[in-house]
Parts: structure tokens; C-alpha cells; sequence
């Protein structure tokens, strides 16, 4: 048996951003409340040779690699909430 539910859009909603302006890729680390449900914190913004980009927190395993701590599912959610993000950042749109 299957259960199917109607897909809703996630709401992201920045909670807290710090910038960096250290001269290193790192340009800011955010904290994001999922549905006002869940918080992420320690979300990455990364300058990237193809401008700036999102980075979910990640651990390093016991491998020497690097792992995402959060994955989003969909394609869908992941583009909404590096926009959000971006957004956010360019914008200084933090939910208080």
C-alpha cells in the first residue's frame, strides 16, 4: 500500500546570515528554517569560479571525504533554496 499526498512547496525562510570577508571562497555561512519546522545551520556560500553557490554543512568521513549533512530531495528545492538564499544575502533579508 501506497501513500500519496499532495506535493506543497517547502517554505525556507532565512534565520541568520554572517558574512565573511576574509579574501577566501567563503563568503557567508546562513542558518535556515525549513517550514518553520527544521533549522539547518552552517549553510555554506561559496564564490565559485561560475559565480556564487549554496553548500548544505557536511562532516568528513572517517575516509578523508567529505559528506552533506542535509541533502534536499528534489531538484526543486534545492535550486528554490540557493535562490532564497542568494537572495537573502544579496538583499540582507533575515526573518527576525
Amino acid at each position: 500500500m501506497t501513500h500519496q499526498t499532495e506535493y506543497q512547496q517547502t517554505a525556507f525562510t532565512i534565520t541568520r546570515i554572517v558574512r565573511h570577508n576574509s579574501g577566501t571562497s567563503l563568503k557567508a555561512f546562513c542558518d535556515i528554517s525549513v517550514a518553520n519546522r527544521v533549522l539547518i545551520r552552517g549553510v555554506r556560500v561559496v564564490e565559485g569560479e561560475r559565480g556564487p553557490f549554496v553548500s548544505m554543512p557536511r562532516q568528513q568521513g572517517k575516509n578523508g571525504k567529505w559528506y552533506d549533512s542535509v541533502v534536499l530531495l528534489t531538484p526543486e528545492d534545492r535550486a528554490r533554496l540557493a535562490s532564497t538564499v542568494l537572495h537573502a544575502l544579496n538583499h540582507e533579508e533575515i526573518a527576525s
